[in-house]
């Protein structure tokens, strides 16, 4: 028996370390490492028994053929060299006929490792196949911050400690960001009072001292009204704005001004003295802290919603303040030169790009498209605009191959359907984007079965494929090494024989490091010339037909689709919408009914739970769930959109309205 650091592998800003204990190729233990800067030995309930994934009795442990319906799940045994050829015969002959584009690769973050992750870039770059946008979680908040920042690093998350006034503003703290509540509560126990901002009152408002109820899409509306009060107010740190920042004075003048308390209060629907007493607890906190999250961006206006909220630590010099500023992500990724594993010197000029949050739209109305390769991702269950996609997976005229640990609802579509590893069974490095975090997870356990990862199926496919080069001679490991080697120039400071140990590796920060402004002017920039407007403004969402805005917001038990697999966390109160007694009584709606949400796209059946956790006129749903832990056809995603954002190209899974019918 023996216990091995290792990383925690999923789309979780805080990428904790973990401790696991192994006995007789088994992984029988994971515990949280308490020498993590960040995580402190803490785990969240989905990793606190993370053995119950890697050794589950529905692992897929062999390569199969689809032999029934698609869609059916049925399949049976083959090996390997049986799949490798049937992929690459396939592949060549649609290459020979429609062209390398007519093959779409399909995959986001189902595992975070830098190699692992990118495995199969360089792939399809070589081959010429169609590009997937990767933009389905949150580019457009990315943007909006980087807006008005540059590439000014976000302030670390234990800063907030010493705040005196902290905002978690569209986060889910306890879902998303579990660790964070540790600085919370040391920042309360140094006298600190905590707001929560966000639709509907989740269980991380009760971490707070204060929950504000925001209407879907005004977050933007909302950060305006503060800006207006604070500046009334006299609020402002004139000294800071003159010095560091380009275009408050614009600000002040043209747009503050369209925003009194009482319209903001309208349009946000937060009473005016709640809107007050927020905008004065900022402006006279010492050193206000903003935990933003990504909620606010996904919507069509979430670039600009984004941009709005990043003025508010600079109207108040937060920037400058021990404990102050704000956290929208880390981006400890620079620190690993990412361009050794997806190699973006094999992209070729003008190759059609398919922008993943439309892929409903690519695989209906695009019949060019005569192939899809899935990996470390759930579309079927996680894209928008579910029946669309489905419509799409169940064309015979598309081959489609599955890389998976489980039989997931995208799974159940494949032709050919292909085992992958784990975290546990594979070498990797990992960075963290909510702390200043970077570890490596060396393989623990032999791969379960004849699982492969990402890195050795795609050496194994561009061999086969006629790829001759050095690049897929290497192991995960020694690519990994050489993502270690590329922090000493790119981030200078770090410990690299920590990060190789598979340890914990704190990144090193300036003592200015958030204090000096990386944008071309040196200055924050709340008025930025190459945008369009210069200066932010509210950007109201257009009116939708259907009657009721509809939020799909995380579960603490699952984490997007994965941890389905997992009886003990996902048994029971699956697709449970969350209604306001007044709206049930109108519609006749009694606790746990089944009621149906439907709009233009499609309708998903849910069990009513009657609750002041959310407002009048707005319903709320957690999770998104595999189609054998619902009582009806559809998951949520097929009431969301496949629209985009205002930058970015990135979803908008909050911007959905629905009709309720009770059943």
């Amino acid at each position: 028996m023996k216990t091995l650091p290792s990383v925690c592998p999923y789309d979780c800003p805080d990428a904790c370390g973990l401790l696991v204990t192994v006995e007789k190729g088994r992984a029988i233990k994971v515990a949280g490492d308490p020498a993590h800067p960040f995580t402190r030995g803490t785990l969240c309930p989905k990793m606190a028994h993370y053995e119950r994934t890697v050794h589950s009795p529905r692992r897929l442990t062999t390569p199969l053929r689809r032999v029934g319906k698609k869609g059916s799940g049925e399949f049976t045994p083959i090996s390997w060299e049986e799949a490798i050829n049937e992929i690459t015969s396939r592949w060549k002959a649609i290459i020979a006929r429609d062209g390398a584009e007519a093959i779409l690769p399909y995959s986001y973050a189902g595992t975070m490792g830098v190699v692992q992750h990118g495995a199969f870039h360089g792939l399809f770059y070589r081959l010429g196949a169609s590009e997937l946008d990767r933009t389905i979680c949150s580019p457009a908040k990315g943007r909006g911050y980087a807006d008005v920042m540059g590439t000014t690093l976000s302030t670390a998350p234990q800063e907030a400690q010493e705040s005196d006034c902290i905002l978690l503003w569209s986060t889910h703290t306890l879902a998303t960001n579990l660790h964070f509540r540790h600085d919370l509560a040391a920042a309360r126990k140094n006298g600190a009072k905590i707001w929560c901002i966000d639709t509907y009152r989740s269980k991380t408002a009760d971490l707070a001292d204060y929950f504000v109820s925001v209407r879907p899409g005004t977050d933007g509306a909302l950060a305006l009204g503060i800006l207006h009060i604070l500046h009334g107010e006299g609020l402002t740190d004139r000294d800071f704005l003159e010095k560091h920042v380009l275009g408050w004075e614009g600000l002040a003048e043209k747009i503050l001004p369209k925003y009194p308390p009482e319209k903001v209060a309208a349009i946000a629907g937060v009473p005016e003295e709640m809107l007050r007493a927020l905008a004065l607890a900022y402006g006279h906190a010492r050193a206000p802290f903003i935990r933003l999250g990504s909620g606010q961006s996904r919507y069509r206006n979430g670039a600009m919603t984004t941009r709005l909220i990043t003025c508010l630590p600079a109207a108040v010099g937060a920037w400058g303040k021990k404990g102050g500023g704000l956290l929208a992500s880390a981006n400890a990724s620079r620190a690993y030169d990412v361009d050794i594993v997806h190699r973006p010197d094999w992209r070729q000029a003008g190759v059609r790009h398919v922008n993943m949050c439309q892929l409903g739209e690519a695989l209906t109305a695009d019949s060019r498209i005569k192939s899809l390769f899935v990996y470390s991702s759930n579309p079927a269950c996680t894209a928008p605009d579910q029946n669309k996609v489905l419509a799409g997976l169940a064309r015979e005229d598309l081959f489609t191959v599955v890389h998976e640990r489980f039989l997931t609802d995208t799974a159940r579509y494949a032709d050919l359907l292909l085992p992958a590893t784990t975290s546990l069974e594979q070498d990797d490095a990992y960075y963290s984007y909510g702390n200043y975090t970077l570890q490596c997870g060396w393989a623990a356990i032999p791969p379960v079965g004849e699982s492969l990862s990402n890195w050795d199926l795609a050496c194994r496919l561009a061999k086969a494929l006629g790829i001759d080069d050095a690049f897929y001679d290497q192991s995960a490991r020694m690519l990994s090494e050489k993502l270690i080697a590329s922090t000493k120039s790119r981030w200078p400071g770090i410990d690299t024989d920590l990060l190789q140990s598979g340890r914990p590796t704190p990144l090193p920060l300036p003592t200015d490091y958030n204090r000096t402004f990386a944008t071309k002017s040196g200055k924050i920039e709340i008025r930025n010339n190459t945008l369009s407007p210069a200066l932010p403004d509210y950007m109201p969402l257009p009116a939708d037909a259907e009657g009721f805005a509809f939020v799909n917001a995380p579960d603490m038990r699952i984490l997007d689709s994965s941890f389905n697999e997992r009886e003990e966390l996902t048994r029971g109160n699956t697709m449970v919408l969350l209604i306001h007694p007044e709206d049930a009584a109108k519609f006749h709606i009694t606790d746990g009914q089944r009621v149906t949400a439907q709009n233009e796209r499609g309708e998903a059946t849910f069990t009513a739970k009657l609750t002041a956790s959310t407002v009048p006129g707005r319903v709320v749903s957690e999770g998104v769930w595999w189609r054998e832990r619902i009582s009806g056809e559809h998951s949520v995603n097929v009431l969301t959109s496949q629209r985009l954002t205002d930058e970015g190209a990135g979803s908008t899974f909050y911007d959905v309205r629905v009709n309720l019918q009770a059943k």
